[in-house]
């Protein structure tokens, strides 16, 4: 099928715990593990068979030390470490990985490091703030955080929000111009503000992260868990997916790193957001098709809520094909 002509497709929680006073580095505690990767088509594994993962969780403002356990997506994720600390889920706006700080070259993705420690970023003050648009790009890159919050994760220097200090890297945005937006995808979001008309004031509604009034370090030393319970190397990740179940995978190569990087970056140039899971999936899907067309029909097997340009899936078929030969 020519890639101009194809068709866009329809579309038990276990207890968790606080650990006070234990010194931990971040890192995953739980049975002996090899990595494995569910093949495509093929069933999850007994969920007695599965690995028992365990990671250590803090709120990023400050708090005890949390274990979290028993989660496959990120939505679940959030419900355990909102039962750790005795909060609502819809109170977290994001995760970093290994530091307190709003820190997007740390947020987390699709992916989790076996020994990565979770910081948890949670509502804080709100504002609302207008905004004169005097250009056309706004200069936002949007997330978000895989349960209906989206978020501002770059602002261009010297653009138009950059001069509008109230707005602030990891504000979630509420409201645009009074319109709700919360459970919009960040695409869609991206895609609103870039309609907003030129020359004329809107108004947003951000939450920002809570902070703390003294900024806490990570701790540096870690429970070394015992001997019968370690986990191979530690290099492995476990990968969250928005459908079927997590699985611990091998830390990715130099090829998946290089063309999802790309393919992240092709995202925030055409479509004006960044997604490490979505870049994550299309490399995946794209990595043993034959041609452009081929790769554009398993996008809309995979990914049929997104209407991709023509050019942008030609863009991401040829980085997949640099980064297999080693041109990136």
């Amino acid at each position: 099928m020519p890639l101009g002509l194809r068709r866009k497709k329809n579309k038990s929680r276990e207890s968790s715990n606080l650990v006070e006073n234990e010194e931990v580095g971040g890192h995953a505690a739980g049975s002996s593990v090899k990595s494995t990767v569910n093949g495509a088509g093929l069933p999850p594994p007994p969920a007695n068979l599965r690995p028992k993962l365990v990671f250590h969780t803090q709120l990023a403002h400050g708090s005890p030390t949390g274990r979290i356990e028993g989660f496959t997506n990120v939505k679940e994720l959030y419900g355990k470490i909102a039962d750790t600390f005795n909060l609502s889920p819809p109170e977290i706006l994001f995760c970093t990985l290994n530091t307190h700080k709003i820190d997007m070259e740390k947020l987390l993705g699709g992916q989790i490091g076996l020994e990565d420690f979770i910081f948890a970023h949670i509502k804080g003050i709100k504002k609302e703030v207008e905004v004169f648009k005097s250009e056309e790009a706004l200069g936002l890159t949007i997330t978000d955080n895989g349960a209906g919050y989206a978020f501002i994760k770059r602002i261009k220097e010297g653009s138009v929000v950059d001069n509008v200090k109230v707005i602030s890297v990891g504000d979630h945005i509420e409201c645009i111009n009074g319109k709700n937006i919360v459970g919009t995808r960040h695409y869609e979001v991206a895609r609103m503000l870039k309609e907003l008309p030129k020359e004329q004031k809107f108004t947003l509604k951000l939450v920002e992260p809570m902070k703390a009034f003294e900024m806490l370090e990570p701790r540096s030393k870690g429970v070394k868990p015992a001997s019968d319970n370690k986990l191979g190397t530690g290099r492995g990740t476990l990968r969250l997916r928005a459908k079927g179940p997590a699985t611990v995978e091998e830390m990715p190569t130099e090829f998946e790193e290089k063309a999802v990087k790309k393919v992240d970056d092709l995202l925030e140039s055409y479509m004006g957001i960044r997604d490490t899971e979505l870049a994550a999936t299309m490399v995946e899907v794209g990595r043993d098709k034959k041609n452009p067309d081929e790769f554009a029909m398993a996008l809309d097997e995979a990914l049929g809520d997104f209407a991709f340009p023509d050019e942008f899936v030609f863009d991401v078929w040829g980085a997949i094909g640099d980064a297999k030969q080693g041109r990136l």
